[in-house]
């Protein structure tokens, strides 16, 4: 299963229980607290996810390797690059 159906899939699971909550489609005759409880949770929902993205975000963009071997590697190609192209008459 990919991530996407695996996302689709716990959204549409909490919809139909916002749902059903909310509009009291299988008559569990819940108080009204629960049901004015319910209405704004998708933005609740929807804040905390957001808050979770910036974090993960956050937290990624502070730990990320640097890769020094990597960064030698393409110097080396570049030099190698711009020497082939002086053989071939091209002028910087």
């Amino acid at each position: 299963m990919t991530k996407l159906l695996q996302w689709l899939l716990g959204v549409s699971l909490v919809l139909t229980a916002w749902a059903l909550v909310s509009f009291d489609l299988l008559e569990l005759s819940l108080p009204p607290a629960y049901r004015e409880m319910a209405w704004p949770m998708p933005l609740y929902l929807l804040v905390s996810f957001g808050c979770y993205s910036l974090a993960t975000v956050g937290y990624r963009v502070a730990t990320f390797n640097d890769c020094v071997d990597a960064a030698k590697e393409l110097q080396v190609q570049i030099k190698e690059a711009k020497a082939d192209l002086r053989k071939k008459g091209l002028k910087m």
